[in-house]
């Protein structure tokens, strides 16, 4: 394997280990809103991050965007905004069901379609290929493997309930019904693959900063920066409005506020910094879904309690899948 290749594998590990952890400061976040943290989260990694990226990597970053193809940018920045309700959809399902359980529903829904809506809608040649056959195949088995995760959350909604709020400890939000959260994680899976067919379809911009003399990193960032941009506007509308229903923008003023705003930033740094990591990954020829597969290795809770092994073992035949 040559050194490019292991480089793009170390890039996509430590994506794939920054995606599937962002979420883990939520659990000690219950003190605030999940409106609070989520705004926060989003004006760290889809406002602030992708702003200085650009700015530290791409020169002439604003006039080569006015030179794009006005299609093109419409196109990443629509796919961007739809995928930013998906986010909204992702932050409740955490809240709502847990980290493990969402990330690997979320994950595995996003990365099938990631795969099969690409070769679908640009090459449907490939569709009778064994290399789409193999895509086509592998949705299938992700679709089985949904069923069964959907399945051990039931095993685990009915076997600790009586123990939910002690379970939870800090997390943020509020708990919900296992069949709300599901529905939950199909939407944020579902738009989590139009986020990969808007990058799909924005791919003239690298090959626009490629004559420009940029690298695929710097044009990679171009289009991060539109679609999460893009993407931002759902996520803080929606913030907006629940800080002002909920009374709770009067949780951003409280004494003692530094840590959880610290904990909010760095769920910023780590879920921003997986993508930008990723664009720096995939011109080494390394694929997306193979980082995201890692996002699995968050740690499940229930582990050693008192009926936590038969919803361990659904679990785990989820996850092969």
């Amino acid at each position: 394997m040559s050194q490019l290749l292991w480089e793009g594998l170390f890039l996509a590990i430590l994506s794939g280990m920054m995606s599937g952890t962002f979420t883990v400061p939520m659990k000690y976040l219950g003190r605030w809103g999940w409106e609070n943290v989520w705004s926060v989260f989003i004006l760290v990694a889809c406002v602030v991050m992708p702003v200085a990226v650009v700015a530290a990597t791409v020169p002439g970053a604003l006039s080569l965007l006015h030179k794009l193809p006005g299609q093109t940018l419409g196109l990443a920045a629509l796919t961007g905004f739809v995928w930013g309700f998906g986010a909204i959809l992702f932050g409740q399902s955490v809240s709502a069901v847990g980290i493990s359980l969402a990330n690997t529903l979320v994950l595995a829904l996003g990365s099938s379609l990631g795969s099969a809506l690409p070769l679908l809608i640009l090459d449907r040649s490939k569709v009778w290929q064994p290399q789409g056959q193999m895509i086509l195949g592998g949705v299938a088995v992700a679709v089985v493997g949904i069923v069964f995760c959907g399945w051990a959350g039931r095993v685990r909604e009915r076997a600790s309930s009586p123990q939910a709020a002690q379970d939870r400890g800090e997390m943020v939000g509020k708990r919900r019904p296992v069949a709300v959260a599901l529905t939950f994680c199909i939407g944020a899976g579902v738009s989590s693959g139009l986020f990969n067919i808007g990058y799909s379809f924005a791919q003239p911009i690298i090959t626009e900063a490629q004559r420009a003399g940029l690298d695929a990193f710097a044009g990679s960032n171009l289009i991060w920066l539109v679609m999460l941009e893009a993407g931002s506007v759902a996520n803080l509308a929606f913030c907006g409005w629940l800080l002002v229903k909920n009374h709770t923008l009067r949780h951003f003023t409280e004494a003692r506020s530094g840590r959880r705003y610290g904990l909010c930033i760095l769920m910023g740094l780590l879920w921003g910094g997986s993508i930008f990591t990723y664009g720096a990954a995939s011109p080494k020829g390394l694929s997306n879904n193979k980082c995201n597969k890692l996002n699995h290795s968050v740690v499940y809770s229930g582990h050693g309690r008192r009926g936590a092994y038969p919803r361990q073992i659904w679990f785990v035949v989820g996850l092969s899948g």
